[in-house]
């Protein structure tokens, strides 16, 4: 699957890789969904799936050139790549925009999930009962997993490395956003938000020559998280693509059916208009470790359509359904 790329096919890979990364990090969005509409899902899984005993061998016998083609590595440094600077930069914007505009956000979610449900759909192909079925299943599961209760914090690097398995899932599963797993699971906030942001203060400091922050207990901490959580999320991307390859390749329509429903699914969790429910004990709010409400569950509601905010989230769900048929008629007109 390797091929020559030109230099704004790389471009657009890195760029690809930017959204997802984005995509990643923003609870009820999948980067899976992300790299199935820009048609790099397969490459994705196939790059994967070559690391290997073989890759391996080839990375431990100094053959490092031979690695780094036989994992595709042009692709995945570019991909991985642009995820990574992702976290750093524009997850760091829809951060800012999440906190305070909060509905508008997610109405663009909304509506661009709406539109990937199209632009997967459009060139599925034959609609069998099997394959019916199959998207029924996908769409239950995805909107189950929309209405579980979550966890409480749990910092246990045993458990960090499970999260790191499991969040990771978005990358690999699209519809199934790793960063709504792991707000399920407790420990969205611990490491996605607190160890990465820890992670940057320490890079800063070693950078100015401040090496008193690698005494810190706290920041060590954080550190040992964010690693573990890390190590978790490598194994995940390995052993998760090996898993869907095979199955793509047996069961190509059926799988593809799953996801479809799955995404489908997911609207429930990007619903625009929903309310936090925080946990309570005797009246009062129960926090986390680091003082922030744990948040129990969602309370969606209809909006009332008189008001001026619904009908600016409206526009942005129409917005990101643009968006994703632009992208589709950019495709057609480029073929």
């Amino acid at each position: 699957m390797h091929r020559e790329r030109t230099f704004l096919q790389k471009l657009s890979l890195f760029f690809k890789g930017l959204v997802m990364g984005a995509a990643n990090k923003v609870p009820g969005v999948s980067g899976g969904t992300v790299s199935f509409v820009f048609g790099f899902y397969e490459e994705l899984i196939y790059s994967f799936r070559k690391i290997n005993l073989k890759a391996f061998k080839l990375l431990f016998n100094g053959r490092f050139k031979s690695f780094y083609a036989y994992v595709n590595g042009p692709f995945l440094f570019l991909i991985i790549g642009g995820s990574i600077f992702s976290y750093f930069s524009v997850s760091l914007v829809l951060d800012y925009f999440l906190e305070n505009y909060e509905l508008y956000v997610w109405s663009w979610f909304f509506g661009m999930i709406i539109g990937s449900i199209y632009y997967i759909g459009k060139d599925f192909g034959t609609w069998n009962t099997r394959n019916r079925i199959s998207l029924i299943i996908g769409a239950l599961i995805g909107l189950g997993i929309s209405f579980l209760t979550p966890a409480r914090e749990n910092d246990n690097l045993w458990f960090v490395f499970i999260c790191g398995i499991i969040g990771v899932s978005g990358m690999t599963l699209p519809g199934l956003s790793g960063s709504f797993i792991l707000i399920l699971l407790g420990n969205y906030v611990l490491l996605l938000v607190d160890s990465v942001n820890v992670l940057l203060n320490v890079f800063s400091s070693l950078l100015s020559g401040n090496f008193e922050v690698l005494s810190d207990p706290i920041k060590i901490r954080y550190l040992k998280i964010i690693a573990v959580f890390t190590g978790g999320s490598a194994f995940g991307l390995v052993s998760l693509s090996h898993i869907l390859g095979y199955v793509l390749k047996r069961w190509n329509k059926i799988v593809n059916a799953i996801i479809i429903g799955f995404i489908t699914g997911s609207l429930g969790i990007v619903w625009p208009w929903k309310n936090k429910i925080y946990v309570t004990s005797n009246g009062n709010f129960l926090l986390d470790q680091k003082g922030n409400k744990i948040i129990k569950n969602y309370e969606r509601f209809i909006p009332e359509l008189n008001s001026l905010d619904t009908l600016l989230a409206i526009f942005f769900i129409f917005f990101g359904i643009g968006l994703i048929l632009a992208i589709d008629y950019y495709e057609r007109k480029r073929k």
